[in-house]
């Protein structure tokens, strides 16, 4: 029988989405409270696809393919729901001071599109993220590789919540990077799912669990017996949100497409995704100077490297301590 030669398991010198030239990611954590955000700053250009039916989020009509500004000057991912969109205000506000964004005659104008988890049953539900959050958050950004598990977005996220908070895990952040072609692909996500977490075999790494620590299996649980005794799930209480970014020369049409090809990571990885439960979204992103012409068999590759990269990233969420 033939091998299969893959790609490149981790890219060498940086193994996280800063390894993709023009960018920069800052976590800012308040452990106590159990809640934080992360900020992902470019420019670059970038677009969205929205799977789950409880997303909340700011600015993402910024992302259409139409829309004037053809390049968005930072991402947020931040904990505490709705109330946590506050800390874009903050991002904005840095990102204003450092004479970026959209120039008019009046000033420059930060796009700053954002999403949300729900975290406020974790820890201090009263404290979430604010303006001086999210300017901590652009203070931290540089370019090392990015801190992973429970910080930033990630520090009050959980997994398999479907017997209840006394049987879910730990979520949290995952990033991964590879090379392709000369260029980087890379991935960051939180992982703040109402389902389980699965491995590339299809097997559970973290998720719902019994009174005896056993993982019940969500989907199958769910399919076959209904829902469980104990069953606490909220609609909109969960939710998983991934950025995948390169700095190949991709336009706002062709990142959709990415955005979309990557969006099956979530899918297979975590179990069940983009439900009613869920506010699963997934951004991509070009820091390539200008956009170029891409083939059609180009942009398979570029998509499949993107939805790879995400799902080692949704493992190590969950693994990474």
């Amino acid at each position: 029988m033939g091998s299969t030669k893959r790609i490149p398991t981790r890219n060498s010198s940086n193994p996280t989405l800063t390894a993709v030239p023009g960018l920069a990611v800052g976590h800012a954590s308040d452990q106590e409270a159990a809640t934080g955000c992360t900020v992902i700053l470019g420019p670059f250009r970038a677009a969205v696809d929205v799977r789950g039916l409880a997303s909340g989020t700011r600015q993402l009509d910024s992302l259409a393919a139409n829309h004037l500004a053809d390049r968005v000057d930072a991402l947020l991912l931040t904990g505490g729901s709705a109330y946590g969109l506050a800390a874009a205000d903050g991002v904005a506000m840095w990102l204003e001071e450092q004479g970026r964004g959209f120039e008019t005659d009046a000033g420059r104008i930060a796009i700053v599109p954002s999403a949300v988890i729900f975290d406020l049953g974790t820890g201090k539900s009263d404290v979430r993220p604010d303006a001086a959050m999210g300017r901590a958050a652009c203070e931290a950004a540089d370019r090392a590789p990015v801190a992973e598990g429970r910080v930033g977005v990630g520090t009050g996220a959980s997994v398999g919540k479907a017997f209840g908070r006394p049987g879910a895990m730990p979520g949290g952040v995952g990033s991964f990077a590879t090379e392709l072609g000369g260029h980087v692909v890379a991935a960051l996500v939180v992982v703040n799912a109402f389902g389980d977490v699965l491995d590339g075999r299809g097997e559970i790494i973290a998720g719902a669990r019994d009174d005896e620590g056993e993982f019940i299996d969500t989907a199958a649980y769910i399919r076959e017996q209904g829902t469980p005794p104990k069953f606490a799930g909220h609609p909109g209480t969960n939710t998983t949100l991934g950025v995948v970014a390169s700095d190949c020369p991709l336009a706002r049409s062709d990142l959709q497409t990415v955005a979309r090809q990557a969006m099956n990571a979530l899918v297979r990885r975590t179990s069940p995704a983009n439900t009613q439960y869920d506010g699963d979204l997934v951004f991509a992103c070009s820091t390539g100077p200008r956009a170029g012409e891409v083939s059609p068999a180009q942009l398979l590759r570029i998509g499949l490297c993107a939805e790879w990269a995400l799902a080692q990233a949704i493992e190590r969420a969950v693994l990474t301590r």
